[in-house]
């Protein structure tokens, strides 16, 4: 399916909405998953972003990364601060829907739908551990393929890899602008229905990282979990950010 990259190609089954220069979706998980899953079953290709904070700070200045968010076709508030910052606004976005809990939400659905799935990113020992245990816990999921997230010498070799599983879905766990610059740039040639960046979910299904308490997800505090745990990569890439956001909303009306 060729598209051009100027264009937003958002998909209009789902409410949007537009905050900050961004049009996004309002949809609930419930929603997001059953309208993936039609588009899956029409063999429309569908390429899905998840919006923080810190990727809608980066995106005012790094006009590649805008672009390839705004050439998706779902594009969901994953960060508590967005969905707050959001109503503060008067933007009405009804729910969180989390890259890592859309991913295993999909999860479900493609063992029910006997859909393929690739999984390509994170460490060779990483990605292995994550289709371990997904398997173990998912038996009847028919996984296609996976590779490590470090191929930036032979990019084609992995996108020839990805066509010829014959997979439905593909996750990516590679980090922010990478995944989303390159899911943009092969969309058109890695012959999936559905592909996605998750981010750093597979060190979290791996057992690499811990994910935040659930009551620190829901007030918006899972940044700060991160930054406890590991405090010299994070603590001023969150203050960075955070602080640029809060200047955002200020100047924005």
């Amino acid at each position: 399916m060729n598209r051009s990259n100027k264009e937003q190609h958002l998909c209009k089954e789902l409410p949007i909405v537009n905050f900050m220069g961004l049009k996004m979706h309002s949809s609930t998980m419930e929603d997001t998953v059953n309208i993936i899953s039609n588009r899956i079953e029409q063999n429309l290709f569908t390429q899905h972003v998840s919006i923080n904070v810190a990727k809608l700070v980066n995106m005012e200045k790094d006009l590649l990364l805008r672009e390839s968010v705004m050439s998706c076709d779902i594009i969901n508030a994953d960060g508590m601060g967005i969905v707050l910052g959001a109503r503060l606004k008067g933007v009405n976005i009804s729910e969180r829907v989390a890259g890592v809990d859309l991913f295993l939400e999909l999860l479900k659905k493609a063992e029910e739908k006997k859909y393929p799935v690739f999984f390509l990113g994170a460490s060779r020992e990483v990605v292995e551990e994550t289709v371990r245990r997904i398997q173990q816990s998912q038996p009847d999921l028919n996984i296609v393929g996976f590779h490590h997230g470090y191929f930036w010498n032979d990019e084609q070799a992995v996108v020839d890899k990805i066509r010829k599983s014959g997979a439905y879905l593909l996750f990516v766990a590679i980090t922010s602008p990478k995944k989303e610059n390159f899911i943009n740039k092969w969309q058109n040639h890695l012959g999936v229905r559905f592909v996605m960046g998750v981010g750093g979910t597979f060190d979290v299904i791996s057992g690499k990282v811990k994910r935040a308490p659930k009551w620190m997800q829901n007030v918006g505090l899972e940044w700060f979990f991160r930054v406890i745990q590991e405090p010299r990569r994070m603590w001023k890439r969150y203050l960075v950010t955070n602080g640029k956001f809060a200047w955002m909303l200020l100047r924005h009306s």
